[in-house]
């Protein structure tokens, strides 16, 4: 059960046996790795965070600022304090402020201007923001994200900001790739997470790759997160 996007956010029922259902499923087919299931909770509404919460997970992604802002804010007290909330979609910078006071990390990092635009509100609020760096490394023009010539080139400047702490990287594939496809996409990010510090004499401890069609491949090649939403809740 899709819900249309002019309905994300509406508190539509979710059954919580089928949710823990899928979570075991998911969990069984990663379990020789050590990877973090984000429940991608953008199409429903608080009751699709609750039951995955009461299923056992503590990490969800919302992709709008609007929407995320408003579930995060009528979430049970228990389920705020117990969680982090991840921000996956393009951040706009007038949506900046409310997302840096409400989400624990941004994954979709994708210009020095937006990285800068969070440090100064994560400084307004005296936190460092967890972000992910989104790399586009297969090139669609439809799809944010940085290609690895700017990322270079704006890491320096994005590694000095205060209000910050660069803690990986992001992908989304193309939809429809075939497998052979995903495992040079997703092992070229972890190739260029590698390059990146040794280079730079960092840490990148997360790659974020991976989503309900391909979390599998991506596993395989080493994402550290994976962002789940139908495979979860349908």
């Amino acid at each position: 059960m899709l819900i249309p996007s002019q309905s994300w956010g509406e508190d539509i029922a979710i059954d919580f046996s089928l949710v823990k259902k899928n979570l075991n499923v998911i969990q069984n087919n990663i379990a020789h790795y050590k990877v973090n299931i984000i429940a991608v909770t953008k199409y429903f509404g608080l009751k699709g965070i609750e039951a995955a919460y009461k299923a056992g997970l503590r990490d969800f992604a919302e992709s709008r600022a609007q929407d995320g802002v408003k579930k995060i804010e009528a979430l049970p007290e228990e389920i705020r304090k117990n969680s982090t909330f991840h921000f996956i979609g393009h951040l706009q910078s007038n949506k900046a402020e409310k997302v840096v006071e409400h989400f624990d990390v941004i994954q979709s990092v994708d210009s020095l201007k937006i990285a800068e635009t969070i440090s100064k509100f994560a400084c307004l609020y005296k936190k460092r923001e967890a972000v992910l760096l989104q790399l586009n490394n297969a090139g669609e023009e439809q799809k944010s994200g940085y290609t690895k010539e700017q990322l270079v080139q704006d890491l320096p400047k994005i590694l000095s900001l205060e209000g910050i702490e660069v803690i990986g990287l992001m992908n989304m594939a193309p939809m429809g790739a075939d497998e052979s496809e995903l495992e040079r996409l997703f092992n070229d990010v972890r190739e260029f997470r590698d390059k990146l510090e040794i280079q730079f004499k960092i840490s990148l401890p997360q790659l974020s790759m991976g989503m309900s069609d391909d979390y599998i491949v991506a596993v395989r090649e080493g994402a550290t997160m994976i962002r789940i939403g139908r495979k979860l809740f349908t």
